[in-house]
């Protein structure tokens, strides 16, 4: 559906290009913003390289470990049905932990390992389970110390204090995981008081 919406977007654009004689303002987008994703992606590719290769060193210390220990009673209370000892709660932490570093590529992965084994414990049914839907809400909303994918950006475009907005960013992103997790609770005790 979504690649409709796109290939749709694109054509009535084009078309409108087309019939107000600015097609030569859209070959010239395309280019300045092929050019531009370029010179981003090597700069977010050098933030992202530094970052993981932090997160190697922490991990290698100890820190994502002490972290992970740190997290887990919140998540088994965010999680409930899943067994501590579980390995999906194990990569729930770590999902929770490269998020808080501002890590979403790394992060990635966890979260689909994590969604595989809470399918398992779900007996494989298509139906998403509470511990599912809590992950996708806290993943999507996530609290974030270090915006690194955002200090690069503004890196690139030669900000004159890129990590000036660590303080809210760590604000932000706090207000909106209590925000997922509300409204996570509240759409479930909803749905059990009705059956």
């Amino acid at each position: 559906m979504i690649n409709i919406i796109w290939v749709s977007m694109l054509v009535i654009g084009l078309i409108f290009a087309g019939i107000n004689g600015k097609m030569s303002q859209v070959n010239e987008a395309i280019f300045v913003g092929a050019k531009d994703a370029v010179t981003i992606c090597f700069g977010l590719i050098s933030i992202l390289v530094f970052w993981l290769g932090m997160m190697k060193i922490a991990q290698s210390a100890g820190l994502l470990d002490g972290l992970a220990k740190i997290l887990r009673p919140i998540a088994t209370r965010l999680f409930p049905e899943v067994p501590s000892n579980h390995p999906a709660m194990g990569y729930i932490l770590s999902n929770m932990t490269a998020n808080m570093f501002g890590l979403g590529n790394a992060a990635t992965p966890m979260g689909i390992k994590a969604m595989q084994e809470l399918r398992r414990l779900n007996g494989d049914r298509d139906e998403a389970s509470r511990s599912m839907i809590t992950l996708l809400a806290i993943n999507t909303a996530s609290i974030t110390l270090i915006p690194t994918t955002v200090i690069s950006i503004r890196m690139s475009y030669n900000s004159v204090s890129p990590t000036e907005i660590v303080g809210t960013t760590i604000l932000a992103t706090l207000c909106s995981t209590l925000g997922a997790i509300l409204i996570d609770r509240y759409f479930y005790y909803r749905r059990t008081r009705r059956r």
